[in-house]
């Protein structure tokens, strides 16, 4: 985020002494991004941050690829990944299961009972949309209360901990960069602050309050990272916990938004995504629809015209609502359809009449379009509906 904030006890200067109680030194540290020549934050801790007393490798959940051969549009139905109390057993980070991805992004899903390892992604910026119910994360910053239909942006090498409070289960879906995630560049100034057609604002997030100040020792921390040929997980082991943090200040911080503060940009003919746009990374944007009035003009056509993404594959995760241009598809809440770069999609076979004259699309959904091709992970072979690719012709292969 480009916004300053200052939280907790930080000196009057940067890079100037700043004393504990007993004299000592308070341990400066620079989180920040390209180097030195993006956004940052200074934080102080009470101990040396890269003091470490063990390492050892930590398994990855299947991080496994293929290719989507032959080419097809897929619809996967993710409430079937964890069935009846499975999810009880299940943290949001070592439950993650593996749909899409390529080397710009990956998209998992969980549904978690109980609370996470702490845990940094060292690969780039998570941004995690909770479907349904409530948790605490907790983060070197801060922590953030987080509920149904919240983005949580977690900004690369932000060491935290997902803790699910009540007994309704705790479902993620999970985006994760190899970039940095950050607004539309379009909806903000060359000085990073929203403008005034941008469809919200920084009044809309919420950002940690108070350092979390948390003692403890030989803490355990698991660490996604790069490898020269792929992906690779290790466990640290920290004489003194990482949140032992009493005051930052700066640029580069996690925080939430709540997707129903996204203002719907509506037309009187058809809107493309790229007016529902919510954040963007390097060869991918994330964008959401939202409940809206929709197009006014007398002979406007409200759902989807058919179209060929030439250069992009197209992930929609359906949340909540009716689905007007999907209706007789059997996609419905739970919901992934992926329609490939090089495929013609829209809506099935009916939908566009029954669209004519209505004027409010109740639905929720999630979609991550990316520039380059998405590949399979085992959680879409494991939840995909084998029927979806005919359901526009009514006929199968053999058919």
């Amino acid at each position: 985020m480009a916004h300053y904030l200052r939280v907790g006890s930080v000196p009057p200067k940067r890079h100037t002494q700043h004393r504990q109680p007993d004299g000592g030194l308070y341990y400066e540290e620079l989180m920040g991004e390209e180097g030195f020549s993006s956004d940052s934050s200074l934080l102080y801790h009470r101990h040396i941050p890269s003091a470490i007393v063990d390492a050892r490798p930590w398994q990855l959940p299947d991080q496994t690829l293929c290719p989507n051969t032959p080419l097809l549009p897929r619809h996967l139905r993710l409430h079937a990944l964890f069935p009846d109390e499975s999810w009880r057993g299940c943290d949001v980070v070592n439950g993650r299961r593996l749909l899409l991805g390529n080397g710009d992004v990956r998209i998992s899903y969980v549904v978690a009972g109980t609370p996470s390892p702490l845990y940094r992604n060292a690969v780039g910026d998570e941004c995690v949309f909770v479907e349904s119910g409530r948790a605490t994360v907790e983060t070197q910053f801060g922590p953030l209360e987080v509920g149904a239909d919240d983005y949580v942006v977690l900004p690369r090498a932000t060491t935290h901990r997902w803790i699910p409070t009540g007994d309704e289960p705790l479902r993620c879906y999970t985006i994760e960069a190899g970039s940095h995630i950050a607004p539309p560049r379009r909806y903000l100034s060359k000085f990073g602050q929203f403008l005034e057609h941008a469809p919200y604002c920084e009044r809309d997030l919420r950002t940690p309050e108070e350092p979390a100040a948390v003692d403890g020792e030989d803490v355990e921390v698991l660490v996604k990272h790069r490898t020269g040929s792929g992906l690779a997980g290790t466990m640290y082991t920290y004489p003194h916990h990482p949140f032992d943090v009493v005051g930052w200040d700066g640029c580069l911080y996690p925080y939430v938004f709540a997707i129903g503060d996204f203002e719907p940009v509506t037309g009187r003919v058809h809107q493309p995504p790229t007016q529902q746009q919510v954040f963007e990374g390097t060869g991918f944007v994330i964008c959401n629809f939202v409940p809206r009035k929709v197009d006014y003009h007398p002979l406007s056509v409200p759902v989807p015209y058919y179209h060929s993404n030439v250069d992009s594959d197209e992930v929609i995760f359906y949340v909540a609502g009716n689905y007007e241009a999907r209706k007789g598809s059997g996609i419905g809440p739970g919901s992934v359809s992926l329609h490939p770069g090089g495929h013609a999609h829209g809506p099935q076979p009916g939908a566009v009449e029954a669209s004519l004259g209505v004027e409010f699309f109740d639905e929720l959904a999630v979609m991550v379009d990316t520039f380059r091709p998405l590949d399979l992970g085992e959680g879409a072979a494991a939840a995909e509906d084998p029927g979806y690719a005919w359901s526009w012709s009514g006929r199968g292969p053999t058919g």
